[in-house]
C-alpha cells in the first residue's frame, strides 16, 4: 500500500493541474479569508469556512478520486494489481491515498485560517470535528469509486459526478441557505453525505467545550447518517466496482 500510494504521489506531483489546486489554490483562499473573513456573525462566518471544507471533499477529493480510479481502470492497472499480494480494499485505500492526504491537508490549513483570520474560535471539541471530517472523507472515498463504477472514461467523470456535485452543495447549506428552501426539500437534502458531516463540523467548532466528545456524538442524528452513508457506500463499491475497462 505505501508503494502503491507513494507511486499515486509522482503522478501527482507531475499534474500541474492537480499540484495548482493543491497548493496554490488553498493559499489564494487563506488569503481572502486574511483580508476579509471575518464576517462579526460567527454562525455565518462558521457556515462559510465549513462550506470550504465541503468543497475540498467534493472538489480535490470526490471529483479526483473519480477520474484516478477510472484512469487507472482503463489502463488495466487495477487489474495487474489484484494477481499481486494486495486486497482489494488496500489497492482502492493506496490508490486513494495522496488524494485523501492533500484533501485532509488543505482542510486543515482551512480551520487553522478561520481561527486565525475570520474571527472564529478554537474548535470547542476538537474530537467531534475531527470524527466529522474523517468520516466525511471515507464516505467521498466510497462514492467515488462507486461512482467510477458508471463513469466509462476519464472526460466523462465531469458529467458523471455533477448530480454528487450539485445536489450535496445543495443541501450542505452553504451554496443555498436551508431558509431559502421548503422545509420538506431542506430536511431531504440534509440526509445527503456533505450534510450531516458539515454539521458535525460546525457542531465541533461552536459547540460546549464542557460536552464530552462521546456523549455529542451518540446524541448527533449527524454521526449516525455518516455511519449509514458509509456501509452504504461500502456495498455499492462491493456490488458494482468494475476493475476491468467497460466493453
Amino acid at each position: 500500500m505505501r508503494h502503491l500510494a507513494a507511486a499515486e504521489l509522482l503522478l501527482l506531483v507531475r499534474n500541474r493541474m492537480a499540484m495548482f489546486n493543491a497548493f496554490l489554490l488553498p493559499l489564494l483562499v487563506i488569503g481572502l479569508l486574511a483580508g476579509g473573513g471575518d464576517t462579526g456573525d460567527p454562525d455565518a462566518t462558521a457556515r462559510l469556512v465549513t462550506g470550504l471544507l465541503g468543497f475540498v471533499l467534493l472538489g480535490v477529493l470526490y471529483y479526483t478520486l473519480v477520474s484516478t480510479y477510472v484512469a487507472r481502470r482503463e489502463d488495466l492497472v487495477l487489474k495487474r494489481l489484484r494477481v499481486g499480494v494486495l486486497t482489494d480494499p488496500e489497492i482502492l485505500i493506496g490508490t486513494a491515498g495522496p488524494a485523501t492526504a492533500v484533501a485532509l491537508g488543505q482542510m486543515t490549513l482551512f480551520v487553522a485560517a478561520g481561527a486565525t483570520f475570520a474571527g472564529l474560535p478554537v474548535p470547542a471539541n476538537a474530537a467531534v470535528l475531527l470524527v466529522g471530517v474523517l468520516g466525511g472523507a471515507a464516505v467521498f472515498v466510497l462514492l467515488a469509486a462507486a461512482s467510477a463504477a458508471f463513469t466509462r472514461t476519464v472526460e466523462l467523470a465531469q458529467i458523471t459526478t455533477l448530480p454528487v456535485l450539485l445536489v450535496s452543495f445543495a443541501g450542505a447549506d452553504f451554496a443555498l441557505p436551508a431558509d431559502a428552501l421548503p422545509p420538506a426539500v431542506a430536511q431531504t437534502l440534509r440526509l445527503l453525505p456533505l450534510g450531516p458531516t458539515l454539521e458535525l463540523v460546525r457542531l465541533g467548532w461552536l459547540g460546549s467545550p464542557g460536552q464530552d466528545a462521546l456523549g455529542v456524538l451518540g446524541e448527533a442524528a449527524p454521526a449516525g447518517l455518516l455511519v449509514a452513508w458509509t456501509v452504504l457506500g461500502w456495498l455499492a463499491v462491493r456490488r458494482w466496482f468494475r476493475w476491468e475497462p467497460r466493453r
